[in-house]
């Protein structure tokens, strides 16, 4: 059972100082994590959505993608349960989503085209080794984002996001999974992973895609 917190932050309603962060951040490394960021009204909607979907409809997340989806225990462990426009819940994230990819594709030319997400469940002992969303030249995944819906989360519950600045790094950047969290980073740069978590751990994570289709195949496909 996921407890959303009992507090309102100062996201609610219109949230573009938040989009106005992202832009500026990406602009000049490359990410941006900003804890506190969803609003609150929306995460809240959000977590109790969650409370109502059946362990049935989520399912063993792979690697890769498409046809070459295979799953792989030895690399990653969650569940995933994708974000559609059917509930409430759902129609509120993408309708902020809208918003923030308007003011992204406004700000910084990216030419941004559409946007897939689904829930990530990480049960106790999960993880997700590190890896690239999206490599040079070989994905139409142009930003990565993860945003985070878990209340009272301490250093003990392990689970964090590592983010690493280039293929070099072996430091990273540490982000702890805590509700509102909002993270986005350029796909093709920031090599991450998911440290084992120590309890339950939900997250939505998503990526904003440009057209990449052409004469014989449409993308994203239908």
């Amino acid at each position: 059972m996921i407890q959303p917190p009992n507090t309102n932050n100062e996201t609610d309603g219109r949230s573009d100082h938040i989009f106005e962060r992202i832009v500026t951040d990406i602009n000049t490394k490359g990410y941006s994590i900003n804890q506190a960021a969803l609003p609150s009204a929306l995460g809240n909607k959000l977590a109790q959505y969650l409370n109502t979907i059946s362990g049935d409809d989520f399912d063993h997340a792979g690697i890769g993608r498409d046809l070459e989806v295979k799953r792989d225990e030895l690399v990653r462990g969650d569940e995933i349960c994708w974000i559609t426009g059917e509930s409430d819940a759902g129609k509120d994230w993408l309708h902020w989503i809208a918003e923030m990819q308007l003011y992204i594709n406004r700000g910084l030319f990216l030419g941004l085209f559409s946007f897939e997400s689904h829930f990530s469940h990480y049960a106790t002992g999960d993880f997700y080794r590190r890896h690239y969303d999206a490599f040079k030249g070989q994905a139409n995944r142009v930003l990565s984002m993860v945003v985070y819906l878990n209340s009272d989360w301490t250093q003990e519950d392990g689970g964090e996001l590592v983010l690493y600045t280039n293929s070099n790094d072996v430091e990273g950047i540490t982000v702890t999974p805590s509700f509102g969290t909002v993270v986005v980073f350029l796909s093709e740069d920031f090599p991450h992973e998911v440290l084992t978590t120590h309890r339950d751990r939900y997250s939505i994570a998503g990526w904003f895609r440009i057209n990449s289709s052409t004469n014989d195949r449409a993308d994203p496909p239908s």
